[in-house]
């Protein structure tokens, strides 16, 4: 069956090449009865995939069950999967069949799978590699024919590593891994699922159509979402119940994003690898720098001038970055002051170099620098919020914030 056959089937709603992948992935191992791990965050979509190789498997007129091992007591999964004989334990006051015997043809989907004790791990082992199983409180060898389809959000070496989940089990499992892509690795279906989601719940309460503006759709691009495509389709369904305006702006749909304590999962420009929010203190650290930079500059000129006994013609190809330093410093009564350098026509000697103010001391005010910064990069970039943001290295939800608190 072809790709786009597989997503009209299943609803699927995407043309990112990681997700096209892993539909292959699912497509081509479906036919067998290999052992699938399944690896994604969570919200990503990893039981629809356990669906799809289910039903697209000889298997897909025998039962499927889907297990989540970390909402199971620790005490009781064995007795859930295996099944347990009467007064095997207390409380257990008749024989109960598991989910082996029970989805005996057909599929089981083991989600969280790292949930899962050590103890029973050995026992899920057993089960993959000759289908047997002894019931809690018996002694006698029980067969099944169950294709175990495992997931999980975390990372499942990291966990055999520190010893929390078994080598042998997850080489077993690991037979054909898939991956499933996170929501910001697949910018270009974040938008194409928002209108999917919009549509189908403004139909289903009966509200007003909605879309969003430019630099909406920027900020929902540019958004981290940790929930995934779940996260997506809950902000897409409070938009819908909530929202009367037929167009949602960015500050609207700001308000629908939650901020977390560590800025983290703020709209930010994303990368091909993951980076920090940017705050305030980045800011400064920024405005510290470039104040270093500038006095290393001074630093040499001045060594310049000592080492050669005067002004030389180097010091004048540094005449830019002179007057760069003065355009920092707030001069009072007539900010156009200018440092210059002149070289005068008969003059061997070398140049020299006037100013039409008296030196001041400069501001070494971090809140002046920082408004000074924003200033100039929204002017470099006429405006453009997004650009000016990129340009100073922060997020644009943060240079909402700053621009309001420094009235500019």
């Amino acid at each position: 069956m072809e790709i786009q056959e597989i997503k009209q089937r299943f609803g699927i709603i995407g043309n990112s090449p990681l997700l096209n992948r892993a539909i292959n992935i699912a497509n081509q191992v479906s036919p067998t009865d290999i052992s699938v791990l399944i690896t994604g965050e969570s919200g990503s979509g990893k039981e629809v995939f356990s669906h799809i190789i289910h039903q697209m498997s000889p298997r897909k007129h025998g039962p499927f069950i889907a297990v989540n091992c970390g909402a199971i007591p620790e005490g009781t999964i064995d007795s859930e999967l295996f099944g347990h004989e009467k007064g095997a334990y207390t409380g257990a006051v008749g024989e109960r069949k598991g989910y082996f015997e029970t989805v005996n043809g057909g599929t089981i989907f083991l989600d969280e799978i790292a949930e899962m004790p050590l103890g029973t791990q050995a026992r899920l082992l057993r089960v993959l590699e000759s289908g047997q199983y002894i019931k809690v409180g018996s002694s006698k060898v029980e067969k099944t024919n169950v294709r175990v389809i495992a997931a999980t959000n975390v990372d499942v070496y990291d966990a055999v590593k520190n010893g929390k989940f078994r080598e042998d089990l997850y080489y077993r499992l690991n037979t054909v891994p898939l991956r499933i892509p996170p929501l910001r690795d697949r910018k270009e279906d974040i938008y194409l699922l928002f209108r999917k989601f919009t549509s189908d719940f403004t139909d289903k309460y009966r509200t007003p159509a909605i879309q969003l503006d430019e630099e909406a759709q920027q900020v929902l691009i540019n958004y981290s979402w940790p929930g995934n495509v779940r996260q997506l389709k809950n902000m897409a369904e409070q938009l819908a119940v909530l929202e009367r305006d037929h167009v949602i702006t960015a500050q609207t749909l700001l308000t629908y994003i939650p901020q977390e304590a560590n800025g983290k999962n703020l709209p930010m420009r994303l990368d091909n690898q993951p980076k920090e929010d940017f705050s305030e203190r980045d800011i400064l650290y920024k405005v510290l720098f470039d104040m270093k930079r500038d006095m290393v500059e001074l630093k040499k000129l001045v060594a310049d001038i000592i080492e050669h006994g005067g002004v030389t013609p180097s010091f004048a190809n540094h005449s830019q970055a002179i007057n760069q330093l003065y355009r920092d410093i707030e001069m009072p009564g007539n900010p156009d002051q200018q440092f210059t350098i002149q070289q005068p026509v008969n003059n061997n000697d070398g140049y020299n170099i006037t100013h039409d103010a008296e030196e001041v001391e400069e501001s070494l005010s971090l809140v002046e620098k920082e408004s000074d910064l924003i200033r100039k990069a929204l002017k470099k970039h006429k405006g453009k919020r997004k650009l000016a943001a990129n340009e100073l290295g922060i997020s644009e939800r943060t240079l909402y914030r700053k621009i309001k608190e420094l009235n500019l």
